[in-house]
């Protein structure tokens, strides 16, 4: 029986969504299967924003249609036999998974006192333990205990069992004080308010005031909206009024308004603006449209019938949702829940024991636990790539590592405001610009001055941002970088060649590329770096692989694969094979190696114990050594097309400190990813894991 909980509040407006999508985010990280389902529907006219942010959810496989109880309708026509249908309708979802999030109603289409206890009912029916989520905003912490206390009552007399109360919409600096007056017989919660969560987004704007984008970049419309102007003032009096995410709704023939607003979005100082809003259903004049379009600003311009009390009520009763394409308050929400949440404890409460398998979401959920475990950091050399500063605003928020972004920083930091970025904690460095150019030239010089290496020449080659990033890591200044979104992977390792170095003992950098299969973690190599290994690289590959694997929670067994196995086979690349397991052996007899072993045997129980019945890596290997690059990299992306794997990496390895490369059509969960392991990797590295060098 699948375990199952309930998320159900007393009130509208309480943030539970917040509540529920941590939850969902908790499960899929602990085990494999996890349903969501809603009782009773938001809406009978449109589709309920809650259950499809939900569903969207990575682990979660249930459609819309199976997750849904009942309708608000059927509720008031006959509760009873619309309770007999929730039930049997979640028992259908529960079937089919290991655990399942209940999100209870909204209190929005059915107003009245009775709708909690018909939650409660619900709740025990489906044997479903209450998370019970009350509202802080606007209310003493004496208040919220107050709400409640009522609340758990009301539940407990109907029959559910309240297992954890979270404070939702606190005041930030009232946490400690809610936590208290919650008391401590159950586990408590509080959770502060943030306002970007509620911000409408500017498409929606545009939507309830019947707009049309005539200007700007459409990709901008998906920004929240932080604060809606009316621009009716002269343009001085205005421009004081303004702040970032702003909104600023002004008639269609105000042309000293409009360029004074697109020229303040554009100089350095002011804020950046969200959107501009034309109403009265007014063109600027068509020199003022001309002049408009040569500026080429993106920001976007919409224009609308409405009048200017219209267009602002309109605006201003707008409230924002979180939703499944919100990437910034997805980010938001589950910062919120893992900062204020103990995650830990929520699960022993729900007594969800963690299996023997590990899924993908699992372990990419370990990887950022583990990284912000200890917080690293990293540097990303490609700023001027919109995948790079999502990344970035997703590790920041989520506190996975503290990050130096290289470029322009006032095109960085322009271009992340206008994406709705918040990058504030990020360091942004300007590679050709400032003292640290000509320390990294005069270091460069001397690394490189048997070479015939000049400081002007140095100078040059140090402003590219693979160098400049490279030479951050090397000295100091940085514990690991991530680079090839934009660049190619020789770009991105060659000056780790010449500036880190390889780690002593080890003659050969690869890459190896952590293979998440449904239920385990398999690490691949070399897949990305050397074409035609010798049988020393061969050998140098496994031993890398088995630390990396060990970094990464895999016990290493070590399978050097070839096309026979044992001694069936002959020839060169046979022998190759043959020669690099037996210099792992010579070298690193602590580890488990088989080789050479077909990939079957090295897989597939019943094979092995055909081929090779005594081995102790047949049919159980966790690291599998391909002979060259060719075979390598076509195993890998024919097991991740073909069998659904995720394919993490490529992780380089054999380096002193770490570089990892991307491919270039990483996208931003891949770069995520990619940050997290390039943390634990430089983790390892201070706890003695792989010797330093001397900066």
């Amino acid at each position: 029986m699948a375990r199952t909980i309930y998320v159900m509040s007393a009130e509208g407006d309480t943030g539970k969504s917040v509540v529920a999508l941590g939850l969902v985010d908790l499960l899929t990280r602990t085990v494999q299967r996890v349903g969501v389902f809603r009782p009773v529907a938001r809406s009978t006219e449109e589709r309920d924003y809650v259950l499809e942010l939900l569903l969207e959810h990575d682990g979660v496989d249930i459609a819309y249609e199976d997750a849904v109880g009942a309708t608000y309708d059927e509720v008031i026509d006959d509760a009873e036999a619309a309770l007999s249908r929730i039930v049997s309708r979640f028992h259908d979802v529960e079937r089919r998974c290991d655990a399942v999030v209940v999100v209870g109603t909204d209190y929005t289409d059915v107003a009245g006192p009775t709708e909690l206890a018909y939650n409660a009912r619900i709740a025990a029916n489906l044997g479903a333990p209450v998370v019970l989520v009350v509202n802080g905003a606007r209310r003493t912490p004496e208040d919220v205990n107050h709400a409640a206390e009522v609340a758990v009552n009301e539940i407990t007399a109907n029959h559910g069992q309240v297992v954890s109360v979270v404070a939702n919409r606190c005041a930030p600096d009232a946490l400690d004080d809610v936590r208290a007056a919650l008391g401590s017989e159950l586990p408590v919660w509080a959770l502060p308010d943030s306002p970007l969560l509620y911000a409408p987004t500017l498409r929606q704007l545009m939507h309830a005031v019947g707009g049309t984008l005539t200007g700007g970049d459409e990709a901008l419309l998906g920004r929240e909206v932080l604060d809606v102007l009316v621009g009716a003032m002269s343009i001085e009096h205005l421009l004081d009024r303004l702040q970032d995410g702003a909104v600023v709704i002004t008639p269609g023939d105000r042309s000293d308004v409009l360029l004074g607003l697109l020229m303040a979005h554009q100089a350095e100082g002011f804020p950046s603006l969200a959107g501009l809003i034309l109403n009265g259903g007014l063109a600027p004049a068509p020199t003022i449209e001309r002049l408009v379009g040569g500026l080429g600003s993106r920001l976007p311009l919409i224009t609308t019938s409405m009048g200017t009390f219209r267009s602002a009520s309109a605006a201003a009763s707008t409230r924002g949702r979180l939703t499944y394409d919100a990437a910034r308050k997805i980010d938001t929400a589950l910062a919120l829940f893992e900062q204020h949440v103990d995650g830990a404890e929520l699960l022993a409460t729900l007594d969800v024991e963690r299996p023997e398998v590990v899924t993908p979401l699992m372990f990419e959920y370990a990887l950022l636990d583990r990284a912000r475990a200890d917080r690293k950091h990293v540097v990303l050399p490609e700023g001027n790539d919109d995948r790079i500063l999502r990344a970035a605003s997703t590790l920041l928020q989520r506190q996975v590592a503290d990050l130096t972004i290289l470029g322009d920083e006032a095109a960085i930091r322009a271009r992340a405001t206008e994406l709705g970025l918040d990058l504030d904690d990020a360091q942004v460095i300007d590679p050709k610009n400032g003292e640290t150019l000509e320390r990294f030239a005069e270091v460069y010089t001397e690394l490189r001055k048997h070479k015939g290496m000049t400081v002007e020449r140095a100078r040059e080659i140090v402003s590219s941002v693979s160098y400049f990033g490279t030479l951050m890591v090397q000295l100091g200044l940085a514990d690991g970088m991530v680079s090839g979104a934009a660049h190619t992977t020789a770009h991105t390792i060659k000056p780790a060649f010449e500036i880190i170095k390889t780690t002593p003992g080890v003659g050969s950098v690869s890459s190896c590329f952590l293979m998440c299969l449904e239920d385990r973690v398999l690490v691949y190599a070399d897949c990305a770096v050397i074409p035609d290994p010798t049988a020393e690289q061969l050998a140098d590959i496994a031993i890398s692989s088995a630390e990396t694997a060990v970094q990464f929670g895999i016990e290493p067994r070590i399978a050097m694969l070839s096309y026979s196995t044992g001694e069936s086979g002959s020839g060169a690349d046979v022998e190759k094979v043959r020669e690099a397991t037996r210099l792992v052996r010579e070298r690193r007899p602590d580890l488990s190696v088989e080789g050479p072993i077909q990939y079957d045997a090295a897989v597939d129980a019943s094979v092995a114990q055909t081929k090779m019945p005594d081995s102790a890596v047949a049919g159980r290997a966790t690291v599998f050594v391909f002979p060259d690059l060719n075979t390598g990299n076509n195993t890998y992306k024919a097991v991740q097309r073909s069998a659904g794997a995720v394919a993490i990496g490529p992780v380089l390895q054999g380096l002193r400190k770490p570089v990892n490369d991307l491919s270039r059509g990483a996208l931003v969960q891949d770069i995520v990813n990619t940050v997290a392991i390039t943390a634990i990797q430089a983790q390892a590295l201070d706890a003695g894991a792989v010797p330093t060098p001397e900066a």
